[in-house]
This record gives structure tokens, C-alpha cells and sequence, in this order.
């Protein structure tokens, strides 16, 4: 992943000398609507892997309200989407699709450098269905007037899956872990009587588990200016958390994702800290494994503080380029505020939506048999409103970079945290520009 964004961040810093080329539009899309002004025409859409299916699934749905649509999607891989969507904003449209798929990490790159190359869909109507979802994910797709930019759509409250059987040999009980304290004291025991360590971390490329617990407490690598935060105390205490769990030796240092599925799978992890998602991706891997997986809330800083956190999710962006922003908008709007089809994008291809009217579905409160019997998605659909907000900016792909390099320094190195903190924050600022708190 790390390789990933820095490739990401090349090609924006690439597009960015190509702000002054053409302002051809490149849709292939017809502006012709139908009878009454109905959105018609066809229109193509941009995304990857399971995103791309479940937006499949909603066509036939779509087409139901208009028939004179042709939706097209193409699954075109997650790093070609991205550098054909920097590229192609920063062409004026060229080549791009009528609506596209953007990780919510992701977007306020696009909107800071290309605020006028994407369709403002508070003024197509969407500030309707604002209320439908939680701040976190209005604050991700709000530009800073309060207008989205982009329609909400899968969101990624975190959680910790674990082995019942490795707790039950172990003799923990997953209710007694409420802080990160206890969290550390049953992996001590788990080691112990089962060998197994607790906790999957890429330490010198991943910092997901640091960024979990900087959201939990309110923070994130920037504030709601824009500064730079990551010598906050909120910082300092994810990292003494991270750093003790590392000299305890329970943490398994994995080698990228492949690296975390394999320790989930060989049961060499007894816990995985991680988004929603990850439910699908076990129960795809381990399928022996079924009756013994369950979830419990990330841990608190303190007794009875907040245990809700985000990790991943993505939404849907209009290009300006469009030439037909009418059918382009109604399937946005379609997709990411009727409950049919988020409801099968759940179901089919295990993306949680951010739609909160869906958590008033029946298979929300459904046990699962996987999950030791459990309603997990019940767990995760009552977090989400107590998610704090974060403010990526458009430097988050710097920030991930250097905060993974900060982790590895830590725990590799031996750098004193206050220490490798503060030379981040220096990295960053000079990197930037921004301020440092």
C-alpha cells in the first residue's frame, strides 16, 4: 500500500503542471433526456473489485425508475482509476467517465486541486439527504461550505474480530476488555498459555492500527485547520499503546496485506484490529474457521471513553466533464440513498453502507453463525454515529507515508516517541507547508 501512494502522490504531482492543457471533455455519454426532462442516455461508471460489482447489482434497479438509461461499469482496477481520474481532472475532463469511485481517504486531494473539475452536488439537490448520514462521512464529502462534493457511500467502522477458541484456551474474557490496558494485559496471558501473538502490524508500512486509535480520540495526522497534529498528546498515547504491545513481543510483524490474511487464517494472531469490511474477507479465507470468529469494540484510552473509529469506506464523484450530469446524478443519488441497493451490496459483496436508514433492516439484527452466533452488523451499524470526524486534507498520502516510516523508526529503531514525533511533524511541515501544532 505504501508503494501504492506514493506512486499516487507522483501522478498528482504530475497532473498538476498539465492544470493549464486543454478543457476537452472526454465523456462518450449523451446529454439527451427523455420525455418530461427523465434522465436518459447512457452513462459510464469507474470503479474496482467488489465496489464495481455491487454497483453492477444497483443497474438493473436503476433502469427499473429509468428505462431509457444505459449504465455501463467498469472495473478498471483501483491504481488506474486513480491516475486516469488525476490525469484526466487535470486535462479538463478528458477521458473520464461520467461518475467515479473515490476512496474517502482520498478525496479532499481531488477536491483541493480540482475544486471546479467536480460537480457540486449540493446544487443538484443532494443537501435533501444530508440528514440520512453520520458527521464522519458528511465530513468527508463536504467540501468547507458544507456543500458535498461527493455522494456518501460505504463507511468502515472499526472493531476487533478474535478467536473465541484461542480466548477460550486462554481463559480471557473478551467482555473484560474495555481500555487498551486490558487489551494488553490478555494478550500477555494469551502468549502464555497459547504461544499466539495478539496483533497484526506492518510495521514499516502500515500505520492502519495508529490512525484507528487517533480517530477514536478525536485526532487525526491534521486538525480541523489543516495543521499538522501528529505530535499531539492524542498521537503520543497511540503510539506508547503500540510501542508497549511491541516490547510485550505480541505484536506479529506482517509483510503487507497478503502478510495479515495469512496470520488471520493460520491462526497466528489471536485478534485483527480492522475496518467492517475485513468480515467478508475472513469468512472468504477461513471458511473452517466458522463459529470461531466474534467482534468486540476497539478498546478505549480509558475507562468508559469512546471505543468508535473509522477505517476505510469510499464514495461516489461527478466529473464537471460529464455531458450528461442529469443521468449521472440520478444513478449517484439512486445508488447512495435507496436502500435496495445498498442492502445488495451488503448481502452480495460485504460493503457496509453509510446509508443509516438500512440499520433498520431485519438482516442487521441477524445472528451470524460465522460470528459465534453474534448480530456483527448490528455491532458496527450502532458505532457509526459516534465515529469522530477527521480531516484528511490533501496531503494524507504524505502524511501515511511518513507516519509509517515514524511507526517503523519507533518500534525498529528505537527512536523515543516524543522524539520520532516531532520529527514527522518537521518532515511534514517542510513537506507542506502547513503549520505545526
Amino acid at each position: 500500500m505504501k508503494n501504492w501512494l506514493k506512486s499516487f502522490l507522483l501522478v498528482g504531482l504530475v497532473a498538476g503542471g498539465l492544470a493549464a492543457c486543454s478543457g476537452e471533455t472526454g465523456g462518450e455519454s449523451s446529454s439527451e433526456s427523455g420525455e418530461g426532462g427523465e434522465p436518459s442516455g447512457e452513462i459510464t461508471v469507474w470503479g474496482w473489485n467488489v465496489a464495481a460489482e455491487s454497483m453492477e447489482l444497483a443497474v438493473d434497479g436503476f433502469k427499473e425508475q429509468y428505462p431509457d438509461v444505459e449504465v455501463n461499469v467498469e472495473d478498471i482496477g483501483r491504481l488506474d482509476v486513480y491516475e486516469k481520474l488525476t490525469v484526466g481532472l487535470a486535462s479538463g475532463g478528458n477521458g473520464l467517465p461520467d461518475v467515479v469511485m473515490v476512496e474517502s481517504d482520498r478525496l479532499a486531494n481531488y477536491q483541493d486541486q480540482f475544486p471546479d473539475a467536480i460537480a457540486n452536488l449540493s446544487e443538484l439537490g443532494y443537501d435533501e439527504h444530508a440528514d440520512k448520514f453520520g458527521e464522519y462521512k458528511k465530513s468527508v464529502t463536504q467540501n468547507e461550505d458544507g456543500e458535498f462534493f461527493a455522494a456518501p457511500w460505504d463507511v468502515g467502522p472499526a472493531g476487533v474480530f478474535y478467536r473465541t477458541d484461542i480466548f477460550e484456551e486462554a481463559g480471557v474474557n473478551p467482555d473484560d476488555i474495555k481500555t487498551w490496558d486490558d487489551y494488553i494485559e490478555a494478550g500477555k496471558t494469551i502468549q502464555e498459555a497459547t504461544g499466539t501473538k495478539m496483533v497484526p502490524i506492518d510495521v514499516a508500512a502500515d500505520d492502519a492500527l495508529y490512525r484507528m486509535m487517533m480517530n477514536q480520540q478525536g485526532a487525526f495526522y491534521f486538525d480541523e485547520e489543516g495543521n499538522i497534529d501528529v505530535a499531539s498528546e492524542e498521537s503520543k498515547k497511540a503510539f506508547d499503546v503500540i510501542q508497549r504491545l511491541h516490547d510485550e513481543d505480541l505484536v506479529l510483524n506482517n509483510n503487507g496485506w497478503d502478510g495479515v490474511v495469512s496470520a488471520t487464517v493460520n491462526g497466528e494472531v489471536a485478534t485483527v484490529p480492522f475496518g467492517v469490511w475485513y468480515s467478508g474477507t475472513i469468512m472468504d479465507q477461513a471458511p473452517d474457521q466458522s463459529g470461531n470468529w466474534d467482534v468486540f469494540y476497539l478498546p478505549a484510552f480509558e475507562e468508559g471513553g469512546n471505543r468508535a473509529a473509522n477505517l476505510g469506506g469510499s464514495d461516489l464523484m461527478i466529473p464537471s466533464s460529464t455531458d450528461n450530469q442529469s443521468t449521472a446524478y440520478a444513478f449517484v443519488e439512486y445508488f447512495t440513498t435507496e436502500v435496495e441497493p445498498q442492502m445488495k451490496a451488503l448481502k452480495e459483496k460485504g460493503i457496509f453502507p453509510s446509508l443509516e436508514t438500512t440499520y433498520e433492516e431485519d438482516y442487521f439484527s441477524q445472528e451470524s453463525e460465522f460470528f459465534n452466533n453474534q448480530p456483527v452488523f448490528q455491532l458496527f451499524a450502532d458505532e457509526v454515529s459516534d465515529i469522530p470526524v477527521a480531516n484528511y486534507t490533501a496531503d494524507y498520502a504524505r502524511a501515511f507515508d511518513t507516519m509509517s516510516d515514524t511507526q517503523a523508526s519507533i518500534l525498529l529503531d528505537g527512536t523515543p516517541i516524543e522524539e520520532a514525533l516531532q520529527n514527522a511533524a518537521d518532515k511534514l511541515e517542510s513537506e507542506t507547508g502547513r503549520s505545526t501544532n
